[in-house]
């Protein structure tokens, strides 16, 4: 699942792709801003962990897990 995260005052978003839920993120990114934690941890699908300010937050997007087609949809 792609994971795409907004901080303000900067021109650039991080996007990765993660194995968690979405729940789990949605989760996660709660409870950090509702303990006023500084801060939010996310880990990627090749295990590399990312430090988001919450101050800085500006949104989270949380994609589908839907695999890809292939083809046309008529």
């Amino acid at each position: 699942m792609e994971i795409r995260i907004g901080i303000a005052n900067t021109g650039r978003e991080l996007t990765f792709e993660t194995n968690e839920s979405p729940e789990v993120v949605k989760k996660a990114v709660a409870d950090a801003l509702d303990a006023s934690a500084t801060h939010v941890t996310f880990t990627d699908s090749k295990g590399n962990a990312y430090l988001v300010p919450t101050a800085g937050l500006a949104f989270v997007e949380i994609g589908t897990e839907d695999t890809r087609r292939v083809g046309f949809v008529a």
